[in-house]
């Protein structure tokens, strides 16, 4: 019997990479876009086919699914910084758009295709009001969770009727990942630092448990779009993934509140800095909107009773995991 035919875009990513992993482990015949500057060592040797597409060209993407048959599609590719709000939405809404537009154009369109979208695309709560699900209404407060609201939006639209999953995970780390990192980093040198003192809670999932949900719910009738929160199914305190990294690491921490004001003059000054770069700033002022966000809690019921997910990793199995990886990678 052959293997189902999957199509991973954004392999190469964070979350595409653990993407590689999950569906060779469950026996698909993978097959990934990646770009010309894209690093695959990792993945290498479980991608059957690598493939460069032009998502820009509806005509192009067309003639090749329909050429290739995919059973599955997982549409993981995303841009997540930008120096332009118009680079956001041509990659995360138009070209997602084209995709679909291409995919359900065919003779032969896929069964299933999963769309990577994100919980910024909801947006925040105030503090101590209830838990983000999927009829809170739209929210996003910074460009990023805009442009992925966007493609929602043109999804529903243009493709209400199609076997079309869209995924909104809360904040995602694990190994690999960059951006939890930074923290994380920061935490291995001593400091705990906050801004302001306003009470929080956030929401985590773990990369694998994310990847392993994608994979394993293709499999699971569907006869048109719909939506799933992903997190672990806990809600934490600001401070405690600081106690938690202290109590895996046995660090002394320093834990200091710095003024939101204070802050939001570094974010100004860091733009400028790099208003001549190509790269963004690690702050900058619209991500203090979601980093100091009341409430991230997030509601997985759905999910649970509909794609039986059960989350193996809480934040501190999660961390413990990550932790082992950025050490013996030497990134920590």
């Amino acid at each position: 019997m052959s293997q189902p035919k999957l199509l991973i875009t954004g392999a190469s990513g964070f979350v595409g990479c653990h993407l590689v992993h999950a569906a060779k482990e469950a026996g698909f015949s993978i097959h990934a876009t990646i770009r010309h500057s894209s690093k695959i060592e990792d993945i290498s040797h479980l991608v059957d086919t690598f493939v460069e597409v032009d998502f820009s060209d509806v005509e192009k993407l067309t003639h090749w699914l329909a050429e290739e048959s995919y059973m599955y599609i997982i549409h993981a590719a995303a841009l997540t910084k930008a120096k332009r709000e118009s680079d956001m939405v041509l990659v995360n809404v138009d070209y997602t758009i084209n995709l679909l537009k291409a995919a359900f154009s065919i003779p032969k369109p896929p069964l299933r295709v999963h769309i990577l979208s994100s919980l910024a695309a909801v947006g925040p709560l105030s503090y101590d009001n209830g838990w983000i699900d999927e009829s809170s209404a739209y929210q996003p407060v910074t460009v990023y969770g805009r442009s992925k609201m966007r493609m929602e939006q043109l999804v529903k639209e243009q493709f209400s009727d199609k076997p079309i999953r869209i995924f909104r995970p809360t904040a995602v780390y694990g190994p690999k990942d960059k951006d939890i990192f930074i923290l994380l980093r920061t935490l291995d040198k001593g400091i705990d630092a906050y801004i302001g003192r306003n009470p929080q809670t956030l929401s985590f999932i773990f990369v694998k448990d994310l990847a392993n949900l994608l994979i394993q719910s293709l499999k699971t009738p569907l006869t048109k779009l719909d939506f799933y929160h992903v997190s672990d199914g806990n809600v934490y305190d600001r401070y405690q993934l600081a106690n938690i990294f202290k109590k895996i690491t046995q660090k002394r921490m320093w834990r200091v509140h710095v003024p939101y004001a204070v802050v939001k003059q570094v974010a100004r000054v860091s733009e400028w800095l790099y208003k001549s770069s190509p790269k963004t700033p690690v702050l900058y002022t619209e991500r203090l909107n979601e980093i100091t966000a009341g409430s991230w809690a997030c509601s997985i019921e759905k999910a649970e009773k509909e794609l039986h997910f059960e989350p193996r990793y809480n934040l501190e199995a999660g961390l413990t995991e990550s932790l082992l990886w950025y050490k013996k990678h030497h990134w920590l």
